[in-house]
């Protein structure tokens, strides 16, 4: 069996004791290193990366009340709270050695020692050493990820009137635990709003899960969501433990509620009521401490008098409804939002003099804006790639209308049905593109998963 690759410190004022800690743990791990004085500890933690240290509790002839390994203990924690450290301690030492695990040891060897014994603590050590590592890692990954989120898509952008009511609630019941059911149409950002509402509260610092309810298909929506053992069905090698589970302390985002299957509604509702999953496979029941966050652009009051979403349910998700509105009713926050993404794809495609001209601004803010603010992110993208001048001119973005003409002219949009209205942009893009789902699916501001399932939804 190969060396496991790691590093472990054994620090005993007795040279015998050191001689045969090495001696049993280098034919298992790659670099033992050994002291006799504990002062070396800063040095040593500075200059290598320690997976474990095994500490004497004693290192003055004649004394044993262990004051020195407690000194040197507390030292090494306040230098890394994480550390793994092991007490060596002889019999009549046990007292003390508990004492210390209290104090944040992780554990004791009694010498003379069992090899099985010393082997198993220290495996049992680095065990706990590398999840450290592993959960430090992913929490250092997570930051980083809401960090390029956050630099990408900003704060809310917008200061409409219909925007600073929205931002209003979102102060009120961000600190609280409510369910919140976010409600607008296609590319309006209900996702960076759920993003806004975790950061502002108390959860802020746990996970933020994303689950599309709508690209689950019904095999894998309790495998998904509560877990699974191992063995539960083809295909399930090891334990998995689902997003309820994942975002434990945080917020979990169910977004696209509307597209979860009637016969799944009960399933949900039941996790939602009782605040607990049994993961496939298995009979335990795992409480979670989840804030939960929904968000549909679907007409849910409308479709539980046509039978298509429980009622019941409907009332366990919205204890508070945010709505969003499209941008074409605050055409005044187009501005901040060309300002805003232009920055970063001037940025992204080096590009750094570009400027949006007053005609194209114009264009923008007098654009309906079918696929919200996804649609405009898209439509600068294309004008900064497009762009051979220092300016952005209107022929840049290749806006079109894609909305029905009525006598030669075109249709009002807001007061055309908006189930027809999606009916007909979908149609348009599709015709547009014969029948090219990606790029029916961009110019739309949706994903090719969302755009078939409206294609099915109007059967076209």
């Amino acid at each position: 069996m190969p060396k496991k690759n790691v590093t472990i410190l054994i620090i005993d004022d007795d040279e015998d004791i050191l001689l045969s800690a090495k001696l049993l743990l280098k034919k298992h791990y790659t670099k033992i290193i050994t002291r006799t004085n504990p002062k070396e500890i800063n040095q040593l933690i500075s200059s290598e990366e320690i997976d474990v240290i095994v500490l004497d509790m004693n290192y003055r002839i004649g004394f044993n009340d262990g004051k020195e390994g407690m000194y040197w203990l507390k030292h090494v924690l306040s230098i890394n709270p994480k550390m793994i450290v092991i007490l060596m301690t002889a019999y009549g030492e046990v007292e003390l050695a508990v004492n210390a695990i209290k104090k944040g040891a992780f554990d004791f060897i009694l010498k003379p020692w069992s090899n099985e014994k010393f082997l198993a603590t220290i495996h049992a050590g680095l065990e706990l050493s590398k999840s450290n590592h592993k959960n430090a890692i992913l929490k250092s990954t997570n930051e980083a990820l809401i960090k390029t989120i956050d630099q990408k898509f900003g704060s809310i952008i917008g200061k409409s009137k219909a925007m600073m009511e929205v931002m209003d609630m979102v102060e009120k019941v961000s600190p609280t635990d409510a369910n919140i059911l976010i409600l607008g149409e296609n590319g309006t950002g209900k996702q960076h709003l759920a993003r806004e509402i975790h950061k502002q509260s108390n959860r802020k610092d746990g996970p933020f899960i994303h689950v599309d309810l709508g690209s689950l298909s019904e095999n894998l929506f309790e495998s998904e969501l509560f877990g699974h053992k191992k063995g539960a069905f083809t295909d399930a090698y090891e334990d998995k433990p689902g997003r309820f589970e994942m975002a434990e302390n945080g917020t979990l985002f169910l977004d696209e509620i509307g597209n979860l299957p009637y016969n799944l509604q009960s399933k949900l509702l039941t996790v939602l009521q009782d605040k607990k999953v049994s993961r496939l496979g298995e009979s335990i029941e795992r409480p979670f401490n989840t804030r939960l966050l929904f968000a549909t652009n679907a007409p849910l009051n409308q479709w539980v008098t046509e039978g298509k979403f429980r009622q019941d349910l409907l009332f366990r998700i919205n204890t508070v409804e945010i709505e969003i509105p499209p941008l074409r009713k605050r055409p005044e926050d187009i501005p901040a939002f060309v300002s805003f993404y232009l920055k970063y794809f001037k940025e992204k495609y080096q590009k750094s003099h570009l400027a949006v001209s007053n005609e194209a601004l114009k264009i923008l803010q007098s654009h309906n804006w079918p696929g919200n603010v996804r649609e405009l992110q898209h439509t600068l993208e294309r004008g900064v790639i497009m762009s051979d001048g220092i300016e952005i001119s209107t022929s840049n973005f290749n806006l079109t209308s894609v909305l029905p003409a009525t006598d030669g002219n075109n249709a009002e949009y807001d007061s055309l049905n908006l189930q027809e209205i999606e009916k007909i942009l979908v149609q348009k893009a599709i015709d547009k593109y014969d029948g090219n789902i990606s790029k029916a699916a961009k110019e739309l501001g949706l994903t090719r998963a969302a755009l078939y399932r409206r294609l099915e939804k109007f059967n076209l």
